[in-house]
């Protein structure tokens, strides 16, 4: 064991300020953006990456907008500091760091200042990033020098993932993800969805990532219809949902600042008893606690 690592006590971890990742998935037009505006303006920043944000018309929220890949993936170096595991060189390395810090100023007053990044979508971030692997020298073909697309996406599953992570390590900070929902039919007439987003390793291994995938759908009730989170990935609809923190109902209400509170109170998942379906009877069961329950 190196010597610069410790083992976190449970009494430490349990008083360590969390904040949560969380992916907010829909239909393009379903009110994800407006979902800033559920949130403290004074402790949200808002990364403007659909350079459309009449959502938020008047709502006094600080803004960023990059631009282009590089300053995503600079803004984020900023804000998670650096990757002690990575070359010093390499991006999210410590000279990356010492760069972005001068270019931004004083990240511990930033950091102070807001609770949550609010990254208005991962989708676009998703065609930044895949624009930039277009222009990479690794992308071309040593023998003509045209463009090679397997390696673009490689390149761009492997950037999207690393920048992802990145922010993942923000551990006390909410950093909150919309991106569009695409529903499709299958080859056997079932609804499909995934998340819009340039290649396939994203969107795939997103989940993993993520404390949280909710989908924000219409639905039609005895009144209506009416807009939700969906936040439990058994659904009478099929749509993509993941609650890690075990707290939540199937439907919630859309409203990023109550679900945050809600996700942070009540019971902690060790006071709670575990509950299965037994597969031989198909039986609701509850198990212990934990393993010293045994």
């Amino acid at each position: 064991m190196s010597s610069g690592l410790k083992i976190i006590s449970a009494d430490e971890r349990m008083k360590e300020k969390r904040g949560h990742k969380i992916v907010v998935c829909g239909q393009s037009g379903v009110g994800k953006t407006t979902l800033a505006r559920t949130l403290d303006s004074d402790k949200t920043l808002f990364m403007d990456l659909e350079a459309g944000d009449a959502a938020i018309e008047g709502l006094p929220v600080d803004v960023i907008r990059p631009r282009t890949w590089t300053e995503c993936r600079d803004f984020a170096c900023f804000l998670g500091g650096s990757n002690p595991s990575l070359a010093e060189d390499s991006v999210f390395g410590q000279k990356h760091f010492e760069y972005v810090s001068a270019q931004y100023g004083d990240r511990e007053a930033m950091m102070n200042k807001y609770d949550t990044l609010f990254v208005d979508s991962i989708t676009v971030a998703g065609r930044l990033c895949f624009q930039w692997c277009l222009q990479q020298p690794e992308c071309k073909s040593d023998r003509s020098g045209k463009l090679d697309t397997r390696a673009a996406y490689g390149l761009h599953g492997r950037e999207m993932m690393a920048w992802l992570t990145h922010l993942q390590h923000i551990r006390e900070k909410n950093v909150i993800f919309v991106g569009i929902l695409d529903e499709y039919t299958d080859d056997y007439g079932r609804k499909q969805y995934s998340l819009q987003i340039e290649g396939a390793k994203t969107g795939r291994e997103m989940p993993g990532i993520v404390d949280e995938l909710i989908t924000m759908a219409i639905l039609t009730g005895e009144n209506g219809q009416f807009r939700a989170f969906v936040c439990n990935p058994l659904n009478e609809w099929g749509y993509p949902a993941k609650d890690r923190s075990g707290r939540l109902e199937t439907l919630e209400e859309p409203h990023l600042g109550k679900l945050i509170a809600k996700m942070g109170s009540g019971k902690p998942q060790s006071d709670r008893p575990l509950e299965f379906v037994d597969p031989k009877t198909q039986n609701m069961e509850k198990g212990a606690n934990d393993a010293k329950s045994k």
